[in-house]
């Protein structure tokens, strides 16, 4: 059983003036899940060229839920992530989010959301406070993703679930949301498709990418971007 500490990598990068917390929680303000095909997105793809590849989507996906789980420490928000399980089937050794499909027992992602934290590092719920939802993300391996977004009070412990999480780290926010941390690469979408570009988010040894790297560009597009009127 460890603390949840942050990572010793430097801190870096980043818009040290803006209020990330604030614009966070003005931007999620009274939002809901949206599960309307319309609204899914390709990880690391804005709305417009999601909607490109709608012809792409699974069409009976399994619904899921990740926690986006934003620690408020004293030098500013950091990103909780964890490295699965070098054993798993599918995605292993991938650096995730707490998540997993949507159980019958499960009233809401959020509830499915905070349950696998729970299951998965030892997360308390009464750690967490959920401030709002991303657009579900919809993967190509059949899932469909509602990004629940919280913020996490410093004192809790983890207690990780070895037959699915390796490790877990924290990753400074204004780092994640630095363009300067942003790597393009180009990746296949489908198959047969032409190759579309997404960004990785290299952090020291690690390489954040996929659905995670996708999850946290979009919430920093939110922050950033201006909000419609």
């Amino acid at each position: 059983m460890h603390e949840g500490g942050a990572d010793s990598h430097d801190r870096q990068g980043g818009t040290p003036s803006a209020d990330w917390r604030a614009r966070i929680v003005a931007r999620l303000a009274n939002t809901q899940p949206r599960h309307a095909i319309e609204d899914w997105l390709v990880p690391g793809l804005s709305a417009e060229d999601s909607g490109r590849y709608r012809r792409l989507f699974p069409t009976a996906p399994i619904p899921a839920a990740v926690l986006i789980p934003l620690v408020e420490r004293e030098d500013g928000l950091t990103v909780l992530l964890t490295q699965r399980a070098t054993q798993l089937r599918s995605h292993a050794g991938q650096i995730s989010f707490p998540g997993g499909r949507i159980e019958a027992t499960d009233a809401s992602p959020r509830a499915a959301a905070l349950r696998e934290a729970h299951e998965e590092i030892g997360l308390d719920e009464q750690f967490v406070a959920i401030v709002g939802y991303l657009p579900d993300h919809i993967l190509l391996s059949g899932f469909r993703v509602t990004p629940v977004v919280g913020f996490v009070r410093p004192g809790f412990e983890l207690l990780l679930d070895a037959r699915e999480v390796h490790d877990t780290f924290e990753v400074p926010l204004e780092f994640v949301f630095d363009p300067a941390n942003h790597r393009s690469r180009r990746r296949r979408f489908g198959l047969g498709e032409a190759e579309i570009e997404l960004c990785d988010i290299p952090y020291g040894d690690r390489n954040i990418w996929g659905a995670t790297a996708g999850m946290l560009l979009t919430l920093y597009r939110l922050c950033v971007e201006e909000p419609e009127r």
